[in-house]
């Protein structure tokens, strides 16, 4: 919070940031939590953020709006999208909420979940810049394009997935690069096109991979549509790169959030005990063996969640390296960061 306090932000807006961001923390889902935190402050410093700015409904119906980010810090924008989306579902059932002129808005997963916990179901998605192939293609035509989904439940946590369209995370790919390792084949195309093992030239050679194929390439280009296209912001190549590109350039980027009102359609009890009923069902089918467990989608977040709310959060070295970072650029102290 103080971070983006001295980053210009006021304090709502910095409370919403940090809020995102070390939930993400806790669910353990380090690469888009507090590590993260420098680069949105290099920006705002430089005005690709804007510290000023207020995102604001430009367009809307009884059922769907438009939210015009104004390059505010992307958590801002897309937590009022979504409260956006769950005020019109409680009206009309189902809402959808497009949004332009936004920014890297972390975890997908955290807006989701933040209609159900209004007892609805919530998908969030985003689009970003051109880093994953499409089949056939030479390089990257579509972004990583995360999808999210948080589905309340009764005596268990909500359903929560959050997921990339592509194989791996790029990442990986530069860790393996960095350590002069081959890469398994399904990662990665190369300048022809075709899989590669060698990462030597990612990421300016070569784009990542979709999962499943065609699969996962049709799902990046339904959120592109939903997000990018519906919105009226930025497609494809048409946004930038929150961490490598211009710091001083506005991102572009375009999101879109949708809230389904579960109590408008049956009883919220019947709902939750049917949920209830499915994860049983699930949990329970016959085990492969060595198996001892059938995990359901943000089973395992969410036991992290909660141990890391009764004894805090054990941030891996390189988010602390990043935070401590950080606390030198704002003069800030980094006390208690290693203990």
């Amino acid at each position: 919070v103080e971070a983006l306090r001295r980053a210009g932000l006021s304090d709502a807006d910095a409370g919403v940031g940090a809020d995102v961001l070390t939930t993400t923390d806790a669910w353990g889902v380090f690469t888009h939590g507090t590590k993260c935190l420098r680069g949105y402050l290099r920006r705002l410093k430089a005005g690709g953020l804007r510290a000023a700015g207020r995102p604001r409904l430009a367009a809307e119906g009884p059922a769907w709006g438009i939210v015009d980010g104004d390059s505010a810090l992307g958590m801002v924008t897309s937590v009022l999208a979504m409260e956006t989306a769950i005020a019109k579902a409680r009206q009309c059932g189902v809402a959808y909420v497009g949004v332009r002129n936004s920014c890297h808005f972390g975890a997908a997963g955290y807006y989701a979940w933040l209609a159900a916990r209004q007892g609805m179901i919530g998908l969030s998605m985003a689009n970003d810049i051109p880093s994953v192939a499409a089949p056939g293609s030479r390089g990257g035509v579509t972004g990583s394009n995360p999808i999210s989904y948080a589905i309340p439940a009764g005596r268990h946590p909500p359903l929560l997935l959050d997921m990339s369209i592509a194989t791996v995370a790029g990442g990986k790919v530069y860790a393996a690069r960095s350590r002069g390792e081959r890469i398994p084949d399904t990662w990665l195309v190369g300048a022809d096109g075709r899989p590669t093992t060698d990462p030597g030239g990612y990421p300016d050679v070569g784009a990542l991979q979709p999962a499943a194929g065609h699969k996962g390439y049709g799902l990046a280009v339904m959120v592109e549509v939903l997000s990018g296209v519906m919105s009226g912001g930025g497609m494809l190549n048409e946004v930038g790169h929150w961490l490598f590109g211009p710091t001083s350039a506005p991102e572009n980027l375009t999101q879109c959030m949708i809230a389904i009102n579960v109590g408008s359609m049956m009883p919220m009890q019947q709902f939750k005990e049917r949920v209830d009923r499915m994860i049983s069902k699930i949990k329970n089918s016959p085990k492969a063996k060595g198996t001892e467990r059938i995990y359901l989608p943000g089973e395992i977040e969410w036991e992290r969640f909660a141990e890391n709310q009764a004894r805090g959060i054990d941030l891996p070295d390189d988010v602390r390296i990043k935070l401590k970072g950080m606390a030198e650029d704002l003069q800030m102290s980094v006390d208690g960061l290693y203990e």
